[in-house]
């Protein structure tokens, strides 16, 4: 059994980021089609808490698991399936949070590498884009994490996010964005 990565990403190199991420497995639940069997009623908070019948679930091993089977369907709406059965999730925004960030690089050399709230460890790039987007809750900036989940950039990252990005613009003049893996991600609405 592998061990899983630390909690922080300081410290660790994009090679060894990258080298966690390709382990991370996932359940395949965009091959699961079983029956719908109503609500779970389970809720995913804005700021990134999971609930149960309203009460918190404190266990990170529990909303890691729950986070594992979690999926957007093609009308929007998130379900937790499994092989044998699908239960609706209330998502007040994006299913998960990014907690942590390091960038290596500058301009179009940069990576950027992320965590969330859930362990998933991100690179940013065309296959895993930032997007700036108003939700209907303002502008906001996310991360594609997998299949049709993405996850809401937490303030500090962000700030993070937009200090780099308008250092990079003033010192070369290019408009207000990142790059990550050779893709610029614009930082403007």
């Amino acid at each position: 059994m592998t061990s899983p990565p630390p909690e922080s990403l300081a410290g660790l190199s994009l090679a060894e980021i990258v080298t966690f991420a390709a382990k991370g497995r996932i359940a395949p639940v965009e091959s699961w089609n079983p029956s719908f069997c109503g609500d779970s009623a389970m809720r995913i908070m804005s700021d990134g808490t999971w609930l149960h019948e309203g009460t918190p679930i404190t266990r990170p091993s529990m909303v890691r698991l729950f986070s594992s089977v979690l999926r957007r369907e093609t009308d929007g709406r998130h379900v937790l399936v499994t092989p044998a059965e699908k239960l609706e999730i209330a998502v007040d925004d994006a299913p998960f949070l990014v907690t942590d960030m390091i960038s290596e690089g500058a301009g179009a050399e940069r990576h950027l590498a992320f965590r969330t709230n859930v362990g998933d460890l991100v690179v940013a790039g065309a296959g895993n884009p930032l997007t700036l987007e108003d939700r209907g809750q303002g502008a906001r900036l996310y991360l594609h994490v997998r299949g049709q989940l993405d996850a809401m950039v937490n303030r500090a990252v962000y700030y993070d996010l937009a200090n780099l990005a308008i250092e990079e613009a003033s010192a070369s003049g290019s408009p207000i964005g990142l790059w990550s893996e050779g893709v610029f991600f614009p930082m403007t609405a």
